[in-house]
């Protein structure tokens, strides 16, 4: 045990400290980590303002204004697979530096645009540019969590919690700064984001790695081919992709249960806040525990059965009489907890375990695939929830139906994955016991 990795263990306040950790990382690291708040900071500083945009600036019906953000959605959730490929094919720099670009351009046209079919194509570049950044920046940091591993550091798990932890202050930061530059002009929003992005493609020109791609000189579609042959692999993504589904109605289901149990959604805002708090605050305390006390064979099943248990709870008193006064809002408030909860608990244990399963190969390709099918997933899963949850509007013996459904699906998935983990950890526990063992 290395003499960083004793300090970490003899104080825990500095273990779960967010700065300390962050100053334990390499150059390459602490780039990415940057990378990820800046690109939330960047994204949600335009995006949620869109649709009132669409609507109120440029007067546009509410079937164009759906038809933007749709294929926005599909540019980016639908393409992740081909982004990653093309970061397997030609490094991460390269392809993370090209999304950077696309993401300005898109920016630069929507604040520009003055019809229909020129805010559809501000909508598809800003989309693809995610499905080019995001599996690259995903597969680096998996390398980087491996490398950090080795040298006695950071574990993978925990560096992608510290992901998920600058992500949330970027998601949380975008959208107040965007709601005060909307008060003065939505190009100018536009450009501010636009500018972040400038700051993002400099400090990857500068300091990201020359490196090739794990599949140079291999056709595209040679990472596509490995991954669809991973069986072990495909079944992790579909039940991986039941997370997605239900961490999804934070914005579809929540709204319903807010409006049942206090006649508006007034609340909404308090309960994003309440999930952005536990993961900032909790996330790593949390992940290290779940890599020291449980392993993915575990962790998993345990974090999908927190989310089975968020729909739960609120099946139980959807059929019943809101309670009096604050209490309404407790079965909204321990969704939004047990479904924070879950995801904290499973997702960085889940990210770590896609490296594993892809045996350290082609990993853009990997992590592009998981997004992709978890993004068919969430567009199959809403269209269904959305379908059962007109019956969650009023306190009656059917509006539990939607929210058992709901919780059935990541009891599902957890089973699935504690079935994939327990194959993949089996191998690595092996060859760790031959090690512990004498000669």
């Amino acid at each position: 045990m290395t003499t960083a990795s004793v300090a970490r263990r003899l104080n825990p306040l500095r273990r779960w400290s967010l700065l300390s950790r962050f100053t334990e990382l390499g150059g390459v690291a602490r780039l990415l980590l940057l990378t990820q708040l800046a690109f939330n900071l960047g994204f949600y500083l335009v995006v949620p303002f869109l649709a009132v945009h669409l609507a109120q600036d440029l007067a546009m019906a509410g079937w164009a204004v759906g038809v933007v953000l749709g294929v926005r959605t599909f540019s980016q959730q639908g393409l992740f697979v081909v982004g990653g490929a093309l970061a397997d094919r030609f490094g991460t720099r390269r392809v993370v530096l090209a999304g950077c670009v696309v993401r300005i351009a898109g920016f630069v046209v929507l604040a520009a645009a003055p019809t229909f079919p020129v805010v559809l194509l501000g909508a598809v570049l800003t989309g693809f540019a995610g499905a080019l950044f995001s599996p690259a920046v995903e597969a680096a940091l998996a390398e980087e969590g491996s490398d950090c591993e080795k040298r006695g550091g950071m574990t993978r798990a925990e560096l992608f919690a510290l992901f998920a932890v600058f992500g949330e202050v970027g998601s949380v930061t975008g959208p107040l700064l965007g709601a005060m530059l909307l008060g003065v002009d939505f190009a100018l929003t536009c450009t501010v984001a636009a500018a972040v992005f400038v700051l993002i493609w400099a400090g990857h020109y500068r300091m990201l790695p020359r490196t090739p791609g794990r599949s140079s000189g291999e056709p595209v579609l040679a990472g596509w081919a490995g991954v669809l042959r991973n069986r072990a692999f495909l079944v992790f993504a579909a039940g991986y992709s039941a997370y997605l589904v239900s961490y999804n109605q934070l914005y579809l289901a929540l709204p319903v249960e807010l409006e049942r149990a206090t006649g508006g959604q007034g609340a909404l805002g308090w309960m994003f806040a309440l999930a952005s708090v536990l993961i900032v605050v909790g996330q790593l305390p949390l992940a290290a525990w779940a890599r020291g006390r449980l392993g993915p064979a575990r962790a998993l099943p345990l974090g999908f059965g927190l989310l089975a248990a968020a729909f739960a709870a609120v099946a139980v008193s959807a059929p019943l009489d809101p309670l009096p006064g604050p209490w309404a809002l407790a079965p909204a408030v321990a969704l939004v907890v047990l479904l924070t909860l879950g995801q904290m608990l499973s997702v960085p244990v889940a990210q770590d375990l896609v490296p594993r399963l892809a045996g350290e190969q082609r990993l853009g390709s990997y992590f592009g695939f998981l997004s992709s099918v978890g993004g068919v997933a969430v567009l199959a899963g809403s269209a269904c929830a959305g379908a059962l949850l007109d019956r969650a509007h009023e306190p009656a013996p059917g509006a539990a139906l939607p929210w058992a459904v709901m919780a059935v699906l990541p009891a599902v998935g957890g089973l699935v994955l504690w079935l994939v983990a327990r194959r993949a950890v089996a191998p690595r526990s092996r060859a760790a016991a031959a090690e512990r063992a004498p000669a």
